[in-house]
């Protein structure tokens, strides 16, 4: 996030897309619903779903699936058109605007129509209650990024808040919603195959060379790895033997579920390392069995980027050990001397390597977190980014244009998937489907169709049915629903006997590697 979630209530305006928040992040949803009752910011809200959200809402815009670069443009377009952008803020802070502007000419209110379904009356409506805001901030989350233009619809974003001086401000920013607790500090420390920690790419050689000295090696790779995206189909084809999987579980998360499990099964070897047994472990010829967060101390780096500390409050089962600790002992037995005694101890050797987080240490956040960028000891933290410049000096623009989706509707197969989660689990279920009042609540999957839909295709509210694409077929429960829209449907992806990711496919983002989870073709029948 660019800003904090604190911030938030400080908006004028919240844009929120691609985000079901009160049911994905359920306590950084009630910083918006304050923001709204309380201090009187106005909310639009961008879904093809009628999620919880848009009962607070003042705008609520429903697009078809997979047009997020279209009504972005469209919004543009008008803001354009009306002279309601931040002139200076684009002189002084930003290059290649007149791309931007000859891009976005044709995405008319009409045209925006024609691809997304929203009306132009709304379309208009959002770009000025947007751009008349003295600060908006913008929240997306995973409803924009898993589509194969995900990168362009995050560009997109930032289009826009350029556009009218939202960035650098308070209540302001571009604000991804990270989808588990440390992903952001996961990437951070350089669990992304280009960049070392603090997104320092490896094709750099000084950077290289710091870390060699500091690790006591030579060589280290400058060409950079492999996305898991690219490393399951290479499984398939023998072009990888072995895979090492930490804390993931793909036999339910991965997309075109039923080619990922026999991909997994051509390895020669492959070892899990989780704290419960999962349909992945289940696969593994070594499942190591680790701390979960509450048997450990260390820190996470949350959504808001807030480096925070974590304490151990109970013992781990014998056989558990913290992962730095495993990932410490394989490393010995592979022949490097990886000799660390405690997290802190990592973690400060993490300030030194990298300057985003140099200023951080155990005593700083003892009680209460820090945000990075800190560079120094003496450093506040930076709660907001790029109140002066950018990270590259002045934001760049990009002229995007709308790319459909990677699978349409047909005769064999006429309606749209999308998936997504619900209040009561969390990803693929390892925790929350061991949890009793959880299982009580939300016990299987269901898929959400509209009463149009249900009529068309013969189905009966709570009856079993079975869903197929092109890479898969389940058997769900049906659920006639106002949440979704005729022509397309929704299904949960936490319930690995009824696995909705059988049914997505692997078409990715060409950048990002990401793939299309929100978006594939699909039939109705009833079940056998």
């Amino acid at each position: 996030m660019t800003n904090t979630i604190g911030d938030v209530e400080d908006a004028e305006v919240i844009l929120v897309t691609g985000s079901n928040t009160t049911e994905n992040h359920p306590v950084l949803s009630s910083f918006i619903k304050r923001a709204v009752k309380f201090k009187n910011a106005k909310l639009i809200v961008v879904d093809p779903r009628r999620i919880k959200l848009t009962e607070f809402a003042h705008l609520w815009l429903r697009p078809k699936l997979g047009t997020d670069v279209a009504w972005l443009n469209g919004l543009m377009h008008v803001i354009i058109a009306e002279d309601l952008h931040d002139k200076a803020f684009i002189e002084n802070r930003t290059t290649d605007f007149e791309k931007l502007k000859s891009m976005v000419e044709k995405f008319t209110p009409d045209y925006v129509k024609q691809i997304t379904g929203i009306p132009e009356a709304r379309i208009i409506e959002a770009a000025r209650l947007y751009a008349g805001a003295r600060a908006g901030a913008i929240l997306y989350c995973m409803g924009i990024t898993q589509h194969t233009t995900g990168t362009d619809n995050v560009k997109s974003l930032a289009n826009l808040a350029m556009l009218c001086g939202n960035l650098g401000i308070a209540g302001g920013g571009v604000n991804p919603l990270r989808g588990q607790n440390n992903v952001q500090g996961a990437c951070d420390m350089g669990g992304l195959p280009n960049v070392f920690s603090g997104y320092r790419p490896v094709t750099d050689a000084t950077v290289r060379k710091e870390m060699e000295g500091a690790w006591g090696v030579s060589d280290l790779p400058e060409k950079p790895g492999l996305t898991v995206t690219k490393m399951v189909p290479m499984a398939h084809t023998g072009e990888i033997k072995a895979l090492y999987i930490i804390g993931e579980n793909p036999m339910v998360s991965d997309a075109d579920l039923n080619h990922a499990e026999k991909s997994l099964s051509h390895l020669d070897f492959l070892v899990v390392q989780d704290i419960f047994m999962t349909e992945t472990g289940m696969m593994a010829d070594v499942v190591l069995p680790s701390a979960c967060f509450a048997e450990k101390d260390g820190t996470f780096s949350n959504t808001e980027r807030r480096v925070q500390r974590v304490r151990k409050a109970v013992d781990a089962p014998k056989d558990a050990w913290n992962d730095w600790r495993i990932t410490s002992e394989i490393a010995k037995r592979m022949g490097y001397p990886m000799n660390y005694k405690s997290s802190q101890e990592i973690f400060e050797e993490i300030a030194r390597l990298t300057p985003s987080y140099a200023g951080i240490s155990y005593e700083r956040i003892e009680r209460q977190g820090l945000y990075w960028p800190c560079p120094t000891q003496d450093h506040p933290g930076t709660p907001i980014l790029h109140t002066q410049e950018f990270t590259r000096g002045k934001g760049m623009f990009h002229a995007i244009d709308y790319i459909p989706p990677a699978e349409k509707t047909d005769d064999e197969y006429p309606l749209y998937l999308t998936t997504g989660r619900v209040l009561y689990h969390y990803h693929t279920g390892t925790m929350t489907r061991r949890t009793e009042g959880l299982n009580e609540r939300a016990p299987e999957s269901f898929v959400e169709i509209s009463a149009e839909d249900a009529k068309r295709f013969g189905v009966e509210d709570e009856s079993m049915i079975t869903v197929a694409s092109r890479r898969g077929e389940i058997n769900v429960r049906a659920k006639v629903s106002k949440m979704v829209e005729e022509g397309t449907v929704f299904i949960p992806f936490h319930y690995a006997e009824a696995a909705a990711n059988k049914l997505t496919h692997a078409a990715l983002d060409p950048v990002s590697n990401i793939p299309e989870y929100k978006v594939c073709a699909i039939r109705l029948s009833r079940a056998a």
